[in-house]
């Protein structure tokens, strides 16, 4: 998942909805509640995110409905990561297996392409 967030400065809310496989009013009802979660806006006043928002609410996401915390409960735990400087390493925790899973789906592609006979052209 790292190498896929990583790509671009700047990702609209429709690609983060597909990176994190969340639906665009639940990005915008977490940004009210959860303080870290700020996307700068463009000239048209769009949302924009750059990585790290996404690393950040993929840890929402994983406090909520891996580790099922409560909304205040994720808040809290999220400033407390804060504070304590633990937040980065709290994103990379998270991350690590949504890398492997993303990555074994796309070596599965992959292998799906590979063992598909490729049809030869007719004279």
């Amino acid at each position: 998942m790292r190498e896929s967030i990583v790509k671009k400065a700047y990702y609209s809310i429709g690609e983060v909805c597909d990176l994190t496989s969340l639906k665009p009013h639940v990005l915008r009802y977490w940004e009210t509640q959860f303080e870290v979660l700020r996307p700068g806006k463009n000239r048209a006043g769009n949302r924009v995110y750059r990585p790290k928002d996404i690393e950040l609410i993929l840890l929402v996401k994983h406090l909520l409905y891996k580790q099922k915390y409560t909304i205040e409960g994720a808040n809290q735990k999220l400033l407390d990561m804060r504070k304590e400087g633990d937040l980065e390493e709290g994103q990379q925790e998270v991350l690590a297996p949504e890398f492997l899973t993303s990555m074994r789906e796309e070596l599965e592609e992959l292998m799906e392409i590979l063992s598909t006979p490729s049809s030869s052209p007719t004279e």
